[in-house]
């Protein structure tokens, strides 16, 4: 090999591997049309001239920064959280970095100020993470120059704005639906707060199974998402009288409600059947494991990943709400 006092560049690759410079840059870029041969003969010679990328010089050439803007619910729950920790890692595994911004309170004249400056700094596209209302009503009236993918449940694309989201309402009416073939015909549901979509659309959910079933709508009681909240609640219930199945708009609120539960010395699922929505780390811990909905938090940021990359490149893209599964564990029974 010949010595150099300067970092190798890609006109370097190309020569050693004897090979054309758009060859090397398809490899790179792991890009099609190169045989496996010429791949592994080019990245041999990546590893050897010791060769690394320099995206800042290939903005510049190709005018592309490799770079979305996110703009997140400052909410420290478990959803808006896991959320934007499976977008970041999305962008991540596709080549890009991400320029994170949470908010607390959004309003119109800081999303827009959070655009111009995305757009100042070259990103590509921008996701923005809307668990509540106030976030995804701003961001449906906010116009930008580039694409912008929302993850708000529920919610609908219009012109400059695509929205995706996981099909939390069809979760809803999965666990619904299995408490009804259990043979239960008083189901409760402990609501998270309206404020949030994920909240709305849980209980739109509930009710729609139940009246597709030809049952009547239970009782509803609003939570917070809190523990305290569901704590509370359920100690409440357990004073005027148990429904028979009762399904809790978050896990963690079902904890909360198992515990006042097992304090008052009620059997789960002899005397009730609870099921969640989330599965986190701690329902199957529990006793009993909680029967609950499993959203796939890697799933919905590799989607919406390949969403606004399909946006970028001008593509028809594929909306299709994802799918969550039904995982049902042992505070689930028959009447």
């Amino acid at each position: 090999m010949t010595s150099r006092t300067r970092p190798p560049s890609l006109k370097d690759v190309a020569r050693e591997a004897g090979v054309s410079y758009q060859t090397v840059s398809r490899v790179i870029n792991d890009g099609p049309r190169v045989s496996t041969a010429t791949r592994d003969r080019v990245l041999a010679v990546v590893a050897e001239l010791g060769y690394r990328r320099n995206d800042a010089a290939r903005a510049l050439v190709t005018s592309r920064s490799r770079a979305i803007g996110v703009i997140a619910d400052a909410s420290p729950r478990y959803g808006p959280v896991s959320t934007l920790a499976a977008v970041e890692a999305a962008a991540r595994d596709a080549g890009y970095t991400t320029l994170v911004v949470t908010m607390e309170t959004p309003g119109p004249d800081v999303v827009t100020a959070t655009f111009r400056e995305f757009a100042e700094r070259g990103v590509e596209g921008v996701v923005v993470i809307a668990p509540r209302v106030p976030m995804a009503h701003v961001a449906q009236v906010t116009t930008a120059d580039f694409p912008v993918v929302m993850l708000a449940p529920g919610e609908t694309s219009h012109d400059g704005l695509t929205v995706f989201f996981e099909d939390q309402e069809l979760g809803a009416r999965l666990a619904v639906r299995h408490l009804v073939s259990l043979g239960h015909r008083d189901v409760a549901h402990l609501a998270g707060s309206q404020e949030w979509l994920d909240g709305q659309v849980r209980l739109r959910g509930w009710r729609a199974e139940l009246e597709a079933s030809g049952l009547p709508v239970g009782e509803v009681r609003l939570g917070d998402w809190s523990g305290d909240s569901a704590y509370r609640i359920g100690r409440e219930m357990v004073e005027a009288g148990l429904p028979s199945a009762i399904f809790i708009a978050s896990d963690l609120m079902a904890l909360a409600f198992l515990r006042a539960l097992h304090e008052a010395g009620v059997s789960v699922p002899g005397d009730i059947s609870v099921a969640g929505f989330d599965d986190n780390e701690f329902a199957p811990q529990v006793h009993p494991p909680l029967t609950t909905v499993r959203q796939s938090f890697a799933t919905v940021g590799t989607r919406c990943m390949e969403i606004l990359l399909g946006l970028i490149e001008g593509a028809d893209v594929d909306t299709t709400p994802a799918t969550p599964q039904l995982v049902v564990r042992r505070s689930t029974g028959p009447v």
